[in-house]
């Protein structure tokens, strides 16, 4: 059984880890609610060796959180100086679901706001899915800054990747049964466009209506992100809160082309983190990124590493993904603080 590691041994122990486990659960040793611009405030915490390798982790969504402690159980405690932090209007940040002032290059910059807020020079930078998509974002913005990238389920942000998601025609072929409980709130006159008609109902003035359309668009997403469909991450979707920040804040960006300016803007400044480590890990069957923008980005990256999951989905908790994104921490760890 492992033991409960404090922030006064974590840097004075070896942590063993065998191949399938997790790291044993820690507490943050800091954490605070950090001013940006807009009117916004993100919640951030800090655990791991004080003195070890900084990491920041980017959650996934956008709209996630960083409520789940299994995500600070990704990285060796005794190695690394492991920050987590909510994006704009999701998690424990303020304001709550807020759509006002949210953008990627907003996100980008609350990242560099966060580093220098820590007396950080240069991390090691871990995203998956909509995770994948600020981190790569945030590299190109600041390369000097990032040691390394460890990336899982990648999104580039693009309509094609967007619509197989949400329009018929993607995901919907593989998942008919769930999809159709995802549409039930769209009009059939609506449903050539279903994000802007799903934009109106998680906008409307009606509290019921909004959360009637968060829930079934969070259920939706829960549905597509394993190999096999997980009941248990079904019902984690569907509570209320999760449902509204993730479901408005996706349609927000996704409406918005995730701000970026033309076409592949991702693959299109790749060159900026050529030199950059980077690991890209995607499972084979995941129906929420599909593996094609993740091979896109190892051919746009030469020196990165393709790992692909033979039997996994989306979710970073499946066992192949899960070790496989061990293996890139535990490989960055070496990198010098």
């Amino acid at each position: 059984m492992q033991r409960l590691v404090t922030p006064t041994d974590v840097h004075d122990i070896p942590i063993p880890r065998q191949p399938g486990t997790l790291y044993p659960e820690i507490e943050p040793y800091d954490s605070g609610m950090l001013p940006v611009s807009g009117g916004h405030r993100i919640y951030f915490d800090v655990s791991g060796n004080p003195n070890g390798l900084p990491v920041i982790f980017c959650h996934g969504g956008p709209g996630g959180s960083t409520d789940d402690p299994i995500y600070r159980r990704m990285f060796d405690p005794v190695k690394y100086r492991i920050v987590m932090f909510d994006q704009r209007g999701c998690g424990k940040s303020l304001p709550y679901a807020s759509l006002e002032n949210n953008t990627t290059w907003d996100l980008v910059a609350d990242m560099e706001r966060l580093r220098k807020h820590l007396r950080i020079d240069s991390w090691v930078v871990f995203g998956g899915s909509w995770g994948s998509t600020l981190a790569l974002a945030y590299a190109q913005k600041h390369p000097d800054r990032v040691k390394a990238l460890a990336l899982r389920g990648i999104f580039l942000g693009t309509k094609q990747e967007c619509d197989w998601g949400f329009q018929e025609g993607g995901a919907s072929h593989v998942f008919p049964e769930h999809w159709a409980d995802f549409v039930k709130p769209i009009r059939l006159a609506d449903r050539s466009n279903i994000m802007a008609a799903y934009y109106k109902l998680l906008t409307d003035k009606n509290p019921k209506t909004r959360l009637k359309a968060a829930k079934a668009w969070s259920i939706w997403e829960g549905s597509t992100s394993t190999l096999f469909v997980d009941e248990e991450m079904r019902r984690e979707f569907a509570v209320d809160d999760f449902a509204v920040a993730i479901a408005r804040i996706e349609c927000h960006y996704f409406l918005n082309n995730c701000f970026f300016k033309g076409k592949n803007q991702l693959l299109r400044n790749a060159y900026r983190i050529r030199d950059i480590p980077c690991v890209i890990i995607n499972g084979r069957y995941d129906m929420v990124c599909p593996i094609s923008a993740a091979y896109a980005l190892h051919k746009a990256l030469p020196k990165s590493e393709l790992v692909v999951i033979a039997d996994a989905g989306h979710s970073m908790s499946e066992p192949g993904t899960r070790e496989a994104l061990l293996a890139a921490t535990d490989r960055f760890s070496t990198l010098s603080v």
